[in-house]
């Protein structure tokens, strides 16, 4: 429609403008170029200044990061625009509650700090397959343990966050989904696969910063709009649409008002949307698995330079953490407020006029609020910053895939590739990935029922119980041994899956048509599931465990906790494949003079970080000393009090607010 052949009388009438309409000002578009500009110029500046020539450069940022990009780094790769969509989402449909997800972590990162990585750098490890390697030996847990994380990167975590990126840009711009999707992981993939490890964390870093401000600003915005927390507390309990009957069927009154208890943390334990129960224990396990044992956070604390910095970062990292219940989830249910026939419509065809989808048009909420409340310029700004935190949390998730893949897979493959292959195999995985996410695309839109959120808790509860369990036993007790841990792993696997096909069978139900899966199997909340799945885990671990015969200690020096501190040499269980790897023909040095390289070759010497020169051969002691630094968790003693006692700090916040808000 051309605006400029309105005339006044038509304007009341007239639809209102097009959300992307909106968009197409000065102001806005120049701030979404100016925002990729300096993205790519970070990531160009971190992919020249550091070291990623070689696989801990390309893989683990050399270990040189200090604490403030780790804790940014933590917080931007875990919230991505799948948390915008899914947090604002929920929240407007069913209150505060889910930001208890959020809040859990806040414990989570503690254990991760001063418990988990001190254990993985004395173990001196890249990826926690390998760490299950040399605790337990053999092969097949490494491989299954990989093959499990690419699959649930692919499910849960991609998925998610391409399909809440897809709905950003579909409000934005009014582009073709897929056009939209294709531009977003080229240029996420262009420096991911460039840069390494430390492109991605400095970046982050970045986002963060914007996507704070932005969230804030916009968060300033809506509770103007409401007219402060009180009125919100009182709106967003009226905040019924008018529409609630559809020819002749009219909808049952729960599926429209907002829940008595929306704003209670603690819901009961057999009725309540997210059982309190659940949320205390269920939600840890889950998270013990995210925050502990999940690549893509391990990873970060793995590049920093010492522990005092690892475990700052992860005080950092929780206190960020406390702001998605205020900058993400009462923004939803303010968008409930203002847009109510919109966000909160119950009948299917008018779902349908809204969004797309008959279920519900809960999982627009944000974008709606960004495009609707912010002025231009800013609009811009958040929008870039969605689409940011999209790229982030991919970016990180596509580096932590392919250090997987080559560390773990392509080396069994390949016993003798050389570090040159094996930083190609790396980035050609990516490639692969990317062509995998885009394909799921179409399965993502159709699982748009507004249901996809509560599928990534959820298959996230029927898969990852069994792997923290495993680790958790790996590390606290020193008696389990390999088989225990596979037979744990797998049979806790094989009823996981067989709950998840069951719900993907029967679907989920929505308010207005509840599923009609048998309650033996459906009827149990997902996060009761993943407490029994658990404790099924543990106990199949140990009893397996006592039956078979132990691992003597000699191999578990610097790998459980009870021998931690041990200074005795660790004669690893994979010892002897290790040794296969090690020695590749040696090559005898000859000097060749160096060849002028055509500008083709260059380039992609330079795009794969292949062209920095080679560095003397170290001796035996440097490789020793090096070896060391590497593994030293020691630190200074003013600085580990000061680290304490803001991690004792941060607990106490943390129980503060699951109070105030119970």
């Amino acid at each position: 429609m051309d605006s400029s052949t309105w005339s006044p009388a038509t304007t009341a009438t007239a639809e209102p403008l097009k959300a992307y309409e909106r968009i197409r000002n000065a102001a806005d578009i120049s701030v979404i170029v100016v925002y990729f500009v300096v993205v790519m110029a970070v990531g160009l500046w971190a992919m020249f200044s550091t070291n990623r020539g070689t696989v801990g450069g390309f893989f683990l940022a050399g270990r040189s990061m200090v604490w403030w990009p780790i804790g940014a780094s933590l917080f931007a790769s875990n919230i991505g625009s799948g948390h915008f969509v899914g947090l604002a989402g929920t929240g407007a449909a069913a209150g505060i509650a889910t930001g208890g997800f959020e809040w859990n972590a806040l414990f989570l990162v503690v254990v991760l700090g001063w418990v988990f990585v001190p254990i993985y750098i004395k173990a001196g490890v890249v990826t926690m397959p390998e760490y299950l390697r040399k605790r337990f030996g053999g092969k097949r847990i490494q491989v299954y343990l990989s093959v499990l994380s690419l699959l649930l990167y692919v499910f849960t975590k991609i998925s998610a966050d391409i399909f809440s990126g897809a709905i950003f840009i579909n409000m934005a711009l009014g582009l073709n989904l897929y056009l939209a999707i294709f531009i977003l992981l080229v240029i996420t993939a262009l420096y991911t696969i460039t840069g390494g490890l430390a492109a991605v964390i400095y970046t982050d870093t970045l986002q963060t910063v914007i996507m704070l401000v932005g969230s804030f600003i916009l968060t300033g915005f809506a509770f103007h709009e409401v007219g402060g927390y009180d009125a919100f507390m009182t709106k967003y309990m009226n905040a019924i649409p008018t529409v609630i009957s559809d020819g002749n069927t009219t909808i049952r009154k729960e599926c429209y008002t907002p829940r008595a208890d929306s704003f209670h943390l603690f819901r009961d334990p057999l009725k309540g949307d997210l059982p309190w129960p659940g949320l205390i224990f269920g939600l840890s396990i889950l998270a013990l698995w995210y925050w502990c044992t999940d690549q893509v956070i391990v990873q970060r604390c793995l590049s920093a330079k010492n522990m005092s910095h690892v475990k700052a970062g992860c005080i950092m990292c929780g206190y960020l953490k406390l702001l998605p219940m205020f900058l993400m989830v009462m923004p939803g249910m303010i968008s409930r407020i203002l847009y109510t026939e919109k966000i909160a419509c119950t009948v299917p065809s008018e779902c349908e006029k809204y969004c797309g989808t008959k279920v519900g048009c809960t999982n627009i909420a944000y974008p709606t609020l960004v495009v609707e409340l912010m002025p231009n310029g800013l609009r811009g700004l958040m929008l870039s910053v969605m689409l940011a935190s999209l790229m982030s949390s991919l970016t990180s998730i596509f580096n932590s895939a392919s250090t997987l893949f080559t560390m773990d897979i392509y080396t069994k493959i390949r016993k003798r590739a050389s570090e040159k292959e094996l930083m190609i195999a790396g980035r050609l995985f990516m490639l692969v990935l990317i062509g995998i996410s885009i394909a799921w695309v179409p399965i993502v839109q159709s699982a748009q029922s507004g249901q996809l959120f509560d599928y990534i808790q959820s298959i996230t509860s029927y898969l990852g119980p069994p792997i923290a369990a495993v680790f958790l036993l790996a590390i606290f007790c020193k008696r389990v041994n390999e088989q225990g841990a596979f037979w744990g792993l797998i049979i806790g696997f094989v009823i996981g899956v067989s709950r998840m096909i069951a719900e993907f069978a029967y679907g989920t139900g929505s308010c207005m048509e509840p599923s009609n899966c048998p309650t033996v199997i459906c009827g149990v909340h997902y996060l009761y599931f993943a407490i029994i799945l658990f404790v099924i885990s543990l106990i199949i671990i140990l009893a397996v465990s006592l039956f078979t015969k132990p691992i003597p200690d000699v191999h578990l020096y610097r790998l459980c906790w009870s021998l931690r501190n041990s200074k005795e040499e660790r004669i690893d269980l994979d010892a002897g494949e290790e040794d296969i790897q090690e020695t590749p023909e040696e090559t005898i040095e000859i000097e060749v003079p160096e060849e002028k390289k055509g500008c083709f070759r260059r380039a992609y010497d330079l795009f794969c970080g292949l062209d920095q020169q080679k560095g003397p051969k170290m001796t035996k002691e440097e490789e020793a000393a090096m070896k060391l630094k590497m593994t030293d968790t020691s630190e200074k003693p003013l600085w580990r009090m000061i680290v304490n006692i803001n991690g004792i700090i941060l607990l106490t916040v943390a129980i503060f607010c699951h109070a105030y808000f119970a």
